[in-house]
């Protein structure tokens, strides 16, 4: 049985080898995570939570006394196109810099609930800020402007002058549910609070990079036990057919619903029926909806 499992797994990395030279496409060296295709590098980082002395450093950037519990500040995922310098990336300093900017107000709770957001004996105020650390952030987008990139920041980084454009451009659903390779997938986590056993607050971002291009789904998702559901997904796409000019595509939408409109409708009112977002979330009616281009020229 051993041998079985073992043959099985060397015949699917002799697949897999195939499938990504067969695409054009290459691992990233120095064990990084993530491949070079088609003229983009692509990078996933899943680092643990930030410790105590940075979680103060972090509230003194962001001025805030408040954190979700796990932040994993050194976790992100970037798309760079290597020709243009624009690099795609994600991180969770710049997702809870829009938490703090939108400062939507606190969601509200019976009062007999409030208690149990208050994890410390002397903390008497805990209801006043927006405690879900909902975010609108869709991405972060630079330029870098040094001849030798470095995946992951660098002092060589530049703003951007190609700015996302309002379109009525639509991801090619079918293109993604045909069956291809996947050359790279990963989940990164970037930051995530239980909410005191009250429910979830989870802001996490997923790619998946095949041999016609490369999708992402940045996901928040929030259950306030009793209370509330919101779910706030981007997802990005790019195309490898157009690779002297690449657009990515992106879709924001943001659903919301109470627990009470939806026990209203007859779905459940349990908090246990509604732990995958992904098998609620047409359940939850449209609050905003978006679609957005952005278009890369051969050199910036």
């Amino acid at each position: 049985m051993a041998k079985e499992g073992s043959d099985e797994m060397e015949k699917e990395e002799r697949e897999y080898k195939q499938a990504l030279k067969g695409a054009g496409g290459e691992l990233l060296p120095d064990g990084k995570n993530g491949l070079r295709i088609n003229g983009w590098e692509i990078e996933s980082t899943n680092r643990s939570i930030l410790d105590s002395l940075e979680y103060q450093q972090w509230e003194e950037k962001l001025r805030t006394s408040h954190l979700p519990e796990m932040v994993f500040g050194k976790s992100s995922l970037t798309l760079l196109h290597v020709k243009s310098g624009l690099k795609i990336h994600f991180n969770a300093f710049d997702a809870l810099s829009g938490w703090k900017e939108e400062a939507l107000p606190p969601v509200q709770v019976p009062a007999a609930a409030q208690w149990k957001f208050r994890s410390k004996l002397f903390q008497q105020i805990i209801l006043d800020y927006d405690y879900t650390f909902t975010t609108p952030y869709c991405g972060s987008k630079t330029v870098e402007t040094n001849t030798e990139h470095q995946i992951g920041g660098s002092p060589g980084e530049g703003s951007c002058s190609v700015q996302w454009e309002d379109t009525t451009d639509q991801i090619d659903v079918a293109a993604l549910s045909s069956k291809e390779p996947i050359l790279f997938y990963d989940e990164v986590v970037l930051y995530e609070d239980e909410l005191a056993d009250n429910g979830v607050s989870l802001l996490t971002v997923k790619v998946r990079v095949m041999p016609s291009g490369w999708f992402l789904l940045l996901r928040f998702w929030l259950r306030v036990d009793g209370v509330l559901m919101r779910l706030r997904d981007t997802r990005m796409y790019c195309s490898f057919k157009n690779n002297a000019d690449p657009i990515v595509l992106r879709e924001s939408c943001w659903r919301e619903a109470t627990f009470q409109s939806l026990s209203g409708k007859g779905y459940p009112s349990d908090s246990a029926a509604y732990s995958d977002p992904n098998l609620i979330s047409q359940r939850l009616p449209v609050v905003m909806h978006k679609s957005q281009k952005l278009q890369i020229p051969g050199n910036l």
